[in-house]
């Protein structure tokens, strides 16, 4: 692949899997399967190892994902919680192992705990003196939502530990679910009361425990099972299987069918046998956990930023059934694109009804040849939104229908249209379109953008039905009293966005270009663009070659930002954004003059002390730079634990190779 093509498609992942995360993290409403979720993870990470220099701080590969759920306080975890990797098969187990050999003592004693891998949502509890008083979602990993009240109503999680030696201080994690029964139940009350059934027990547990009235919470009959423990006072274990025991001791809630097992064998063969006997558990399982059981050896492997290196998940294989395509609809999405959904006959798959499977793209439904009316071989790998796999043309009747691409939008009824021959995705070009600009909203009031806290997709839903705001602008418009009148919406909450969206005026302009949602335009390119130009009024004349001369910036990037900023309806928002106060300015940093002025770093490994985005920040505010590829120009190769092939090209060019210990040093000097 041209370089040009590998940066497109990076960019083209970034965004499949940021708008994943939102979908099942933030909407509880998730779009694409967990197995196809990793396979474009996988291709990530293989383009981003071929090319270093495209690597972003901001880069789903480079953090655990997720995010926090409106609603509810924010709880710093002491200890991050992790994600673990996945793999499909025992060859890929087989290969865990033989990595994890490798980084161990030659006499190391491998033993395991194999544990079903319970398809719900995670959450910490922490106990101190045996009462319990914290509990959180995983959110981020690094900071997750205080869910307590509602984990107080569910019954398997004691309140109190029973034990009368109970640790100082104890943080469990474990998984909140919800029973296959259960969810039968609340389906059909949802159903008769006009409200759409959830799609899995998943979904039902991540929304209930988005629910603000613990009664209803109570209602839905959750569960929750103990898997491991974050951190703890006043004694300490050896093992996993101790750790167990004594959780249970304790009156915490473990899985019966966790197992001790003396080798990878025996763990393979257990994961084996509930493969064949997932559907008889009462509760949905996607796969198993295989992890080391001797905390000692824990410690020796560690962990990378995103995982845990001694416990591994293998995922089942996806379930499959055939159902039929009944009709195609249309979805529009922030930046103009056009989704093509296909409406199923509704079947039960691996004990859930399907009714709808992304499409993704009009090429993948050309490649497919599905047509209206075809029968489909649907997977359902993860337990969430089916794929279509292939189409079984052997049952054609010769009456089915070729899918069209649109003439106009499904929302806005404005033409829609390729920017480019050659790409996949057809766009809405009306930057009023009711559908981007539900979107456009969200993505501006996120975190990484204007952080305007409480504007959440209900509320944003809410706000664009009623009228109240029709584009970005309206928002600095919004007043107290016309809040009140939204369901939901009482005195303290309605004041409190009104306060957040006062504070997002001082943003500065990095944060607010981010915000915009220029295409091809990320949170790093804003943020340079931003430093490099400082103010908006100068964006306003930059032309093509002038960003092109800016190293971090390519063509097709120059291009986007040219034509955003060329639109006379861009230009009126900022104009009026100005007059509504918001900051349009990039203050620069100081920079003190140090022995690193002028320097040029690169870091590889991992970093303990602080994270590398950080250590990056500090060698800017030295006057010193960073980079991303290895070339001879580098003063600095700062290397970390378990560093990759840029340690390999650093010596081979013969730079100077510093340790973690050593850049603090030179960083004071």
């Amino acid at each position: 692949m041209e370089i040009e093509t590998i940066k497109k498609e990076i960019e083209r992942l970034r965004t499949q899997l940021r708008r994943a995360d939102y979908r099942y993290y933030i909407e509880s409403d998730p779009e694409i399967s967990d197995k196809e979720y990793d396979e474009l993870m996988r291709r990530l990470q293989d383009l981003e190892k071929k090319c270093p220099q495209f690597i972003r701080p901001d880069s789903p590969t480079q953090r655990v994902s997720g995010g926090t759920l409106e609603g509810f306080p924010t709880v710093r975890h002491k200890v991050k919680m992790l994600s673990l990797d996945n793999t499909y098969s025992v060859e890929e187990i087989q290969e865990w192992e033989n990595k994890i050999k490798k980084m161990l003592p030659k006499n190391a004693l491998l033993d395991y705990c194999v544990e079903l891998k319970v398809d719900g949502v995670s959450c910490s509890l922490i106990y101190e003196n045996g009462t319990l008083t914290i509990a959180a979602t995983r959110g981020d990993g690094q900071v997750g939502e205080d869910v307590t009240a509602n984990i107080k109503t569910i019954k398997s999680v004691p309140l109190s530990l029973i034990a009368k030696t109970a640790p100082v201080a104890l943080e469990v994690r474990g998984e909140i679910y919800m029973e296959k029964k259960e969810l039968e139940l609340i389906n059909q009350m949802r159903v008769r009361s006009g409200e759409p059934a959830f799609a899995n027990p998943r979904n039902a547990t991540s929304g209930s425990l988005k629910l603000l009235d613990p009664a209803l919470v109570a209602a839905r009959n959750l569960k929750y099972f103990i898997h491991s423990f974050g951190w703890i006072q006043g004694t300490q274990f050896q093992n996993h299987t101790e750790f167990l025991a004594q959780a249970k001791a304790l009156g915490l809630r473990t899985n019966p069918h966790n197992k001790h097992c003396k080798s990878l064998t025996e763990a393979i063969e257990y994961c084996l046998f509930w493969q064949n006997k997932r559907d008889t558990l009462g509760y949905e399982i996607d796969g198993m956990v295989i992890k080391v059981n001797d905390y000692r050896l824990r410690d020796t492997l560690g962990t990378t930023l995103k995982s845990p290196r001694w416990a591994i998940a293998y995922k089942f294989p996806a379930h499959q059934t055939t159902t039929q395509v009944k009709k195609v609809e249309f979805q529009v999405g922030r930046t103009g694109i056009i989704t093509p959904v296909a409406l199923l006959e509704p079947v039960e798959c691996g004990g859930v009804t399907i009714s709808h499977s992304t499409l993704h793209n009009f090429d993948e439904i050309e490649r497919l040849d599905v047509r209206i009316g075809d029968t489909v071989l649907i997977e359902r790998a993860g337990e969430v939104i089916p794929k279509i796999v292939k189409v079984i043309t052997s049952k054609r009747k010769g009456n089915e229908k070729k899918i069209k691409v649109p003439d106009t939008c499904p929302e806005c009824t404005e033409k829609i249209l390729k920017e480019k021959e050659e790409e996949v995705y057809w766009y809405c070009i009306n930057p009023d379109c009711p559908a981007r600009l539900k979107q456009s909203l969200l993505h501006f009031a996120s975190r990484g953008a204007m952080d305007i806290e409480g504007m959440g997709d209900s509320i944003v839903e809410e706000l664009v039905t009623r009228r109240m705001v029709k584009g970005i602008v309206d928002i600095y418009a919004l007043k107290k009293e016309k809040l009140l009148i939204l369901p939901f919406f009482a005195e303290k909450k309605a004041g409190n966005l009104i306060t957040a969206i006062e504070a997002s005026k001082q943003r500065p302009l990095g944060r607010l270009l981010y915000g915009l949602g220029i295409r091809h335009i990320g949170e790093k390119t804003a943020m340079t663009l931003a430093q490099h130009y400082k103010t908006i009024d100068r964006l306003l004349h930059v032309s093509e070659q002038d960003l092109q001369n800016i190293s971090e910036i390519g063509p097709v990037m120059a291009q986007s930002a040219v034509k955003f900023f060329a639109s006379a309806h861009v230009r009126e928002m900022i104009e009026e954004l100005k007059a509504k106060g918001l900051t349009l300015t990039q203050e620069s940093k100081p920079i003190k003059k140090s022995p690193i002025t002028g320097k040029i770093f690169i870091f590889t490994g991992e970093l303990t002390g602080f994270s590398r985005t950080t250590a990056q920040s500090m060698v800017e505010a030295l006057g010193g730079k960073w980079v991303s590829a290895i070339s001879k120009n580098i003063d600095f190769v700062v290397i970390g634990a378990n560093p990759g092939s840029k340690y390999d090209k650093a010596r081979a060019l013969g730079l100077k190779i510093i340790s973690e210990e050593e850049f603090k040093k030179l960083i004071k000097e």
